[in-house]
């Protein structure tokens, strides 16, 4: 049986959240619950349904969408959330994933493209494209050659295993490819990140890789990405 993830949509065009609630009512294994036009409805709707993803406008009237995402990360750090908006702008891309956003999204992305992502998003994924992922990349690398430290510093915190997969986390690769990189199964890979993230007190993966290079835990640069 397909489980059901939980939506709220927060955008402060009706149309666009109407046809969007529309879109996402259609896909097994989902449930639009509840919908919100601004900031402060946004974190009301969010406190009273407990939804298990937020879409999330950006450039909304009075309280930003970067702002309520990290109210609600703050409050509900196991909600997921998902920027969906029309900002191209790499400030708006790096404050949101710096919020604990799982993900980044165009409204110009294609419906079958942001289901998919959104599936992902559901089984512990992010939702970026590779444009996005990219200047994100360049963003941590650029941050860790200014701020790298010692590894051997960080030893004791993550176990051998957890540094292997931290490590390849930086190079921006999925939890398949891990798995298969380390020959061990996805769900492995899925819990060992989770460890990550409880052990260094982080909110996601991308969280993790910035960390990773800051830390001088990796010694390639993983801006390459085709």
């Amino acid at each position: 049986m397909t489980s059901l993830t939980t939506v709220l949509l927060v955008d402060d065009h009706s149309l666009f959240r109407e046809g969007l609630a529309n879109l996402l009512s259609g896909q097994d294994g989902m449930e639009v619950v509840g919908q919100a036009a601004n900031g402060g409805e946004a974190i009301a709707r969010a406190r009273e349904l407990q939804p298990d993803l937020i879409l999330m406008d950006i450039k909304m009237p009075g309280m930003s969408g970067l702002e309520v995402t990290r109210r609600i990360k703050e409050e509900m750090p196991h909600t997921r959330i998902v920027m969906l908006t029309v900002s191209e702008d790499d400030d708006d891309l790096f404050e949101a994933i710096k919020s604990g956003a799982e993900g980044y999204l165009l409204k110009t992305i294609k419906s079958r493209d942001l289901i998919e992502m959104l599936k992902g998003v559901s089984q512990g994924e992010v939702a970026l494209t590779r444009m996005m992922a990219r200047k994100l990349w360049q963003e941590f690398a650029q941050q860790g050659n200014q701020e790298a430290q010692p590894a051997s510093m960080y030893q004791p915190i993550l176990t051998r295993r957890e540094m292997e997969v931290i490590r390849l986390l930086s190079e921006g690769i999925s939890d398949k490819e891990i798995a298969g990189r380390l020959s061990i199964s996805v769900r492995t890979v899925k819990n060992h990140v989770h460890n990550i993230l409880e052990k260094l007190q982080l909110q996601n993966r991308f969280q993790a890789a910035s960390y990773a290079l800051r830390k001088g835990l990796v010694k390639e640069d993983p801006s390459e990405i085709s």
